[in-house]
């Protein structure tokens, strides 16, 4: 922490280190040993109250490590590589699984697949998508890439520029957790977005705390006249809804609706709502 200074060392840093090294040594075999599972969380219009899409979600289990937070997980693939096969695995396996969905109801939902910056960087996003695409048979507009602000100031030129080439091939793209990065208002306009995620941060407040009232009015009222779709994450409530749907909101996700759930379920979902 710069010059002149002195820390104390203990165990506890060894005990970070440790369980980081488990965390590495486990992830490299999840996959090999079919450890890793996507779950969804639907994404419900507010007006309607149906079924508009879902986010995946990567679960794993390790027999190990017993059930690994993503939270702890994702940030060690990142620094390690490993990002690169699992969110090749996760784009696969999403766009197989939402092409399923497509044969089984007349009216089709979109599936959120998040990236990493990890993924832009290595310069080859486009094929990977243009292909899981191909084998899975799901239409590029049923799927909808969520970037955190942190992709977007990664490797701007080169994002805007795959960005632009998936957006030509018809997918969507939404800038996830909206908020809570760099927040840079220029993203806005220069990335070809459809959709803006407000974090559950803002939205868990709602519609009491005056600060985020404030936030969320802001936010929403710069996203439509941006012609943005807006997705409220973390609703949990009717009282939520109510005001975000009275101010603009389009879209709400999070436990007043439906927990992350496995394919099989998802699709009982949607066919009951459908129903």
């Amino acid at each position: 922490q710069g010059r002149d200074t002195y820390q104390f060392y203990s165990e506890r840093l060894s005990a970070a280190v440790q369980r980081r090294l488990e965390i590495e040594t486990g992830l490299r075999r999840a996959l090999e040993s079919d450890q890793l599972n996507l779950v969804y969380q639907p994404k419900i219009d507010l007006g309607t109250r149906s079924i508009s899409g879902a986010e995946a979600l990567l679960r794993w289990e390790s027999p190990d490590l017993g059930n690994v937070s993503p939270d702890e997980f994702i940030p060690v693939a990142e620094e390690t590589g490993l990002i690169i096969p699992i969110g090749d695995w996760v784009l696969r396996t999403a766009c197989k699984e939402a092409a399923a969905w497509k044969k089984l109801i007349a009216d089709p939902v979109h599936v959120g697949v998040n990236l990493s910056s990890v993924q832009f960087l290595q310069g080859d996003l486009f094929n990977k998508v243009e292909n899981a695409l191909a084998e899975s048979g799901l239409p590029a507009g049923l799927l909808d890439l969520e970037l955190t602000e942190s992709v977007l100031v990664a490797n701007p030129e080169e994002t805007i520029s795959t960005l632009n080439r998936l957006k030509e091939m018809g997918a969507d793209v939404s800038i996830d957790d909206f908020g809570t990065g760099y927040s840079s208002l220029s993203y806005l306009t220069r990335f070809p977005l459809d959709n803006l995620k407000i974090d559950r941060a803002f939205v868990t407040n709602l519609p009491d705390d005056e600060n985020a009232v404030a936030i969320v009015r802001a936010i929403i009222s710069m996203a439509n006249s941006l012609n943005l779709t807006i997705i409220a994450e973390g609703v949990e409530t009717e009282n939520q809804v109510s005001f975000l749907h009275a101010l603009g909101c389009q879209v709400g996700q999070g436990y007043l609706f439906s927990k992350p759930v496995e394919s099989a379920q998802f699709v009982k979902l949607l066919t009951k709502d459908r129903g």
